[in-house]
């Protein structure tokens, strides 16, 4: 999944540059290597297997900064991660649709997204209407620009006060005032083109804004670049998924077929997790870094070309030519959606060939990067239980990741453990258990996962849909023409010409039915006969 706009990337992507910059000035510490010596008593002395043992394992420790070895972890108590004191996106504006609310999980809250044109700006609310408590996301936005529950007609404003009450008599009390009539409204902002909250509506809250912003990357407002958004939702949680997106080495096999790249292509990375805390960490590679800013952003830079003095100093030009150089980010928004449900927001910034945007539509890049998503789904729900089955907190155990290409996955893996006790922080509204598996027809849908909330695909899909139907009432109607007329009132060419196109018109619209299934509904990935 490493590289999801396949088809417009160079292979040679994967061995970019990466740039950093930390969010709001916060200093980061260095990491501990910690040996695995640790754990013997000053005067005791290992035995020659012990000693065997603990040798490859520190050789392991050090092919990467970040050690695999959780039990080397000091003792010491650290401040844990608030997963509710931080900006999570929705959605891309470009998917929102003004005339209608959109209901969406996040962090195991339900929420409703409406326009409030009345405020010109979008609103997101508790998908909860205070009177019978059915979802606002079902209802409407009235004449009035009121957000409508449609079970008893409540109608909110944008503050999510009670409008009107239409059981409520005319000449009564006004009952609507009532703060239990209110709809809780959690903060939100838009930012980079996406529509952001903060998943606490405490009063405390409501101007945080002022205070803390959503991540910010410059280069996907740069009108000098191009960047098509991308939504799915994933049938696996947060934390397989940001980890799957932070190892390199997966793409060639997994994505075999779908990105540039030889099956046969795995080699070595010397990757390794720089610095490392609460807030995140970056990480480099020979050529670059990437960064980790939780809980949802894990984005990646670099440039294709150029020296590595001017891709280490953030040069915009190379020094040699003097021509720009040409950039390139991979920006992945982790959404935890529910235990064993995430959702991902992917973007992929460039200042080179930003004409091919403008021309090949946006669902046409969507097949592609669903295809790539839905190559190793399977793999990596499967995956998801046999780390449910031995426990976050033995991963490190389970799993033997003793080269540099895993530092990002075990740093992400450390982070998790170190300051979020190994998983998200549902609170109270899951026990944590993992949906049951359903049929690979539902596991890996495209429809309602993707499809039906992005504006381009859902328009695709309805165009196809109605091509199909019409290719099939042409091939109908011509073989009507034919059988109806009487022989001689057409020429032996028209009837040939007549029944040509009935079958053209028939096998294009089987085609085009197979076309539209396997692009947006389902698309198994069998591996062995890639």
């Amino acid at each position: 999944m490493e590289g999801l706009k396949a088809s417009s990337l160079p292979s040679s992507f994967h061995r970019l540059n990466f740039i950093t910059s930390r969010p709001f000035g916060t200093k980061i510490k260095k990491p501990i290597l910690h040996y695995p010596f640790s754990s013997q008593q000053p005067n005791s002395h290992p035995s020659s297997f012990e000693y065997k043992k603990a040798k490859f394992e520190l050789s392991t420790a050090m092919s990467s900064t970040v050690s695999t070895d959780q039990e080397t972890e000091p003792k010491e108590k650290h401040e844990k991660f608030d997963w509710y004191a931080h900006w999570y996106p929705v959605m891309p504006l470009c998917d929102l649709d003004k005339r209608r609310p959109h209901g969406k999980k996040v962090i195991g809250l339900d929420i409703v997204v409406w326009w409030d044109r009345i405020e010109n700006e979008w609103k997101v609310f508790d998908d909860t209407c205070p009177h019978r408590l059915a979802p606002l996301s079902e209802g409407r936005i009235d004449q009035w620009g009121r957000l409508q529950c449609v079970y008893h007609g409540w109608c909110f404003g944008g503050s999510g006060d009670c409008k009107f009450i239409p059981q409520a008599p005319r000449d009564g009390p006004p009952i609507h005032t009532s703060s239990k009539a209110c709809v809780s409204v959690y903060p939100s902002c838009v930012q980079n083109g996406i529509l952001w909250f903060w998943p606490n509506v405490d009063h405390q809250y409501k101007d945080i804004l002022l205070k803390e912003k959503p991540p910010y990357i410059e280069e996907i407002d740069d009108q000098s670049f191009t960047s098509q958004m991308m939504t799915r939702d994933i049938t696996y949680g947060y934390d397989v998924l940001t980890e799957n997106l932070m190892d390199p080495s997966h793409v060639p096999y997994a994505h075999y077929g779908i990105l540039r790249a030889d099956r046969e292509g795995g080699r070595p990375l010397d990757l390794s997790v720089k610095t490392l805390d609460k807030n995140g960490f970056s990480a480099k590679s020979p050529t670059g870094c990437n960064t980790f800013i939780p809980p949802c952003v894990f984005y990646s830079s670099g440039t294709i070309g150029g020296t590595p003095d001017n891709q280490s100093a953030g040069a915009k030009e190379d020094s040699s030519t003097n021509k720009p150089l040409k950039k390139l980010l991979l920006v992945f928004l982790c959404v935890p959606v529910s235990p064993g449900n995430s959702r991902l927001i992917f973007t992929s910034p460039r200042n080179f060939g930003v004409w091919i945007d403008h021309v090949v539509p946006r669902w046409i890049f969507h097949l592609g990067q669903n295809l790539i998503l839905d190559s190793d789904l399977y793999l990596l729900h499967v995956e998801e239980r046999k780390i449910k089955e031995v426990g976050s907190f033995n991963w490190n155990k389970a799993c033997f990741v003793p080269t540099k290409a895993d530092a990002l996955v075990v740093g992400f893996r450390r982070w998790l453990n170190k300051y979020s006790n190994g998983q998200v922080d549902w609170g109270t509204k899951f026990s944590g258990d993992l949906p049951p598996t359903p049929p690979k027809e539902l596991l890996m849908d495209r429809y309602w996962s993707h499809t039906v909330s992005c504006s381009s695909c859902n328009l695709a899909y309805k165009g196809l849909n109605a091509l199909e139907v019409a290719l099939q009432v042409i091939s109908i109607a011509s073989i009507g023409i034919v059988a109806a007329l009487k022989q001689g009132t057409l020429s032996m060419t028209a009837r040939n010409t007549l029944v040509s196109v009935a079958i053209l018109c028939f096998v294009a619209s089987k085609w085009l039915s197979r076309f539209i299934y396997k692009n947006f509904h389902f698309h198994d990935y069998d591996h062995a006969f890639r």
